[in-house]
């Protein structure tokens, strides 16, 4: 009685509703990949597709023109190509955060969002790569930035933050995808056991790696992940501390500032988790996963991004105050001008021309979170999905306004120029959601898009040990991958 009294009490804590059993999770998850798709998922896979088919399309032109078909020009030399790499690599970093940080605080919270997240982050660095690879121009030759023997005896500059950029991106997909396989395994050996065609139970079979559920199995996968999120971590604050390095080690007006690498990795995390958000509310209603992502975990995830959204209005705050502090006219010029647009009234009576993308971006980043402080706005589905749009806007524009608005008015008024967007900007920037968009949706149809394993373990007939009021361990229901 005393065990299960304490079970009981388990559950009232479980963030799951009350009553869930191990097959509830597994008949949830796996129903999603054994059943035909519904029809909302076609009606987000087939424009994908079309995006897909738009962004080749544009890349096939780009290299046929040159990359003179998008808008960059002196001084915009980065513009939209960048702007994009930065956003998308901004988006990965959810994925690692949610995995890898909270396992190691044992946030259990953390179990039904992580599998979206770990996949997440390896699509966004796939996106994220295309735009750097394209801007050097001939991207037939981008292996001239490895190590590698080539043919003109050509070895890369590593004092050069975008050869950091290489590694660390690089370093950062790897271990994103090993540990993102890695947790997979148990669930693959779910999918094997069920599966009831030849064919299907040799795939999954495959990528199982011959999975039993045996202890020492269980031994061996605890430790793996125990380790790959323990290096997953710094790389949290090292891959976007390097992205930021870009900028923060040049002497460019409005980059020159050592508050980039917190900067950066704040509103990485930030944009990261509103797309997060974003996908999950979505799949959440396409497939019925409402039992498993409950409002508890909705609401927490929007408490992280309201702290992380202070963040990064506090990092705009200090970007005005150091560039004052600073006493560097040039400073002074970007931030008060440049991107606020006081003092550049023309004779017109209007504003510099690119005022308008950082009241977005406040707007968007800053004001827009501060909902949240409202727990009934936390929890009410519609509020928070507007609101997830918006920072992921927001957070476009920032990486906008840090690229052009620094570098369209440099020191020399007699070399100024405008930034336009070029129609195949806008496309292949469109496209990239199409790769994104059809990578994921294949994902969540055919891979198991919660962690049925990870889960499992934060029921409370999964507590090995219940103890009654003696201290006298009791007999505990833990039930093997069904």
């Amino acid at each position: 009685m005393a065990a299960t009294a304490y079970i009981e009490e388990l559950g009232e804590k479980s963030l799951l509703p009350p009553g869930t059993t191990f097959n509830d999770v597994t008949e949830s998850v796996a129903r999603v990949t054994e059943t035909k798709a519904p029809r909302g998922w076609w009606m987000l896979f087939l424009p994908s597709v079309a995006l897909l088919g738009v962004m080749v399309a544009c890349i096939g032109y780009l290299l046929s023109m040159g990359v003179g078909v998008w808008g960059n020009n002196a001084p915009n030399y980065w513009a939209w190509d960048i702007t994009n790499f930065v956003w998308w690599i901004g988006i990965g970093h959810a994925g690692t955060l949610i995995s890898a940080i909270l396992f190691l605080f044992r946030q259990n919270w953390r179990t039904s969002i992580n599998r979206f997240a770990e996949a997440m982050t390896v699509f966004a660095v796939l996106c994220a790569g295309i735009f750097p690879a394209l801007h050097t121009g001939r991207p037939w030759f981008d292996y001239y930035l490895f190590p590698i023997p080539n043919q003109m005896a050509i070895w890369p500059n590593f004092k050069s933050p975008l050869m950091w950029d290489v590694f660390a991106v690089s370093t950062y997909l790897t271990i994103s995808v090993i540990f993102w396989f890695v947790g997979l395994i148990p669930d693959f050996a779910t999918l094997r056991d069920r599966s009831k065609s030849l064919l299907r139970r040799r795939i999954y079979g495959f990528f199982a790696l011959g999975w039993r559920s045996s202890h020492r199995h269980w031994q061996h996968y605890e430790r793996a992940y125990l380790i790959f999120a323990a290096i997953s971590t710094p790389l949290v604050l090292s891959v976007h501390s390097v992205v930021s390095f870009d900028f923060a080690t040049s002497v460019i007006p409005g980059w020159h500032t050592t508050i980039f690498p917190p900067y950066f990795v704040a509103g990485a995390v930030f944009s990261g988790f509103a797309l997060v958000l974003t996908l999950m509310l979505i799949t959440r209603t396409v497939f019925g996963m409402e039992n498993l992502i409950t409002i508890k975990h909705l609401d927490l995830m929007n408490k992280f991004m309201l702290a992380t959204g202070m963040m990064v209005g506090y990092a705009y705050a200090m970007e005005f105050y150091i560039a004052w502090y600073s006493g560097n006219p040039y400073e002074s010029w970007v931030f008060m001008h440049n991107r606020l647009g006081f003092g550049m009234l023309d004779s017109d009576g209007n504003w510099g021309p690119l005022w308008w993308s950082y009241w977005a971006m406040v707007s968007c980043n800053v004001l827009a979170p501060q909902i949240f402080w409202f727990k009934k706005m936390r929890t009410n589905i519609p509020v928070m999905f507007i609101v997830t749009i918006f920072i992921n806007i927001g957070m476009w524009f920032e990486r906008f306004v840090i690229i052009v608005t620094s570098l369209y008015r440099d020191f020399i008024p007699g070399s100024w120029g405008p930034f336009e967007a070029t129609w195949i900007d806008i496309l292949l920037y469109m496209g990239t959601f199409g790769l994104f968009m059809t990578l994921f949706l294949l994902f969540i149809r055919w891979i198991p898009m919660i962690a049925i394993a990870e889960v499992k373990m934060t029921l409370p007939h999964a507590h090995p040990h219940p103890e009654d009021d003696h201290h006298q361990p009791a007999a505990a229901a833990v039930a093997p991958a069904e």
